[in-house]
């Protein structure tokens, strides 16, 4: 390999691993490494991640990113979240995130968007419901759903990876 296939590569690599940190802050990992894999598969003109891998990762990808969506409303649907709290949870959680951004070397971010997810439920529920019992517990279901669904869709963004990795190197 030549230099500068060997920096496009390194470059490509630290993609795929920027796109799976990023499912942690909310950004939809799964497309930025489907979108790394077919400049790839475009600059190497198909050799190595042929348009089948490129369409089983689309699929990975659509599925990722609607199992994190449906298992986020389900957390608050489940626990009484009203649809006005729902929305104030993305809101608040993405200003918790800008909030807690300088504290604990940049991890603050992650803390951020599930405290203030948190915060933001919480709030509206306790005025809408004015009894803190609930509201707990409807915070606690938003919670829940998102950290459920970031899991789920952090191991397929792994699944994308390893697909991706093997057929480069095999």
């Amino acid at each position: 390999m030549i230099p500068l296939e060997i920096a496009g590569l390194t470059v490509f690599v630290l993609i795929l691993f920027m796109g799976i940190f990023s499912i942690v802050f909310g950004i939809p990992g799964t497309a930025v490494i489907l979108i790394d894999v077919i400049l790839y598969a475009l600059i190497t003109g198909f050799e190595r991640v042929s348009i089948k891998i490129v369409l089983i990762l689309l699929v990975i990808s659509i599925i990722a990113e609607a199992i994190d969506f449906s298992f986020g409303m389900a957390g608050a649907a489940r626990f009484g979240v009203s649809g006005r709290a729902i929305w104030v949870s993305a809101i608040s959680g993405f200003v918790g995130a800008v909030a807690m951004t300088p504290f604990f070397l940049g991890l603050g971010t992650v803390a951020g968007i599930f405290l203030g997810g948190f915060a933001g439920v919480l709030a509206i529920e306790l005025i809408h419901q004015a009894k803190l019992k609930p509201a707990l517990r409807a915070g606690y279901g938003a919670i829940l759903g998102r950290v459920t669904g970031t899991l789920i869709k952090g191991f397929c963004a792994l699944v994308m990876i390893v697909i991706t990795m093997s057929n480069i190197y095999s």
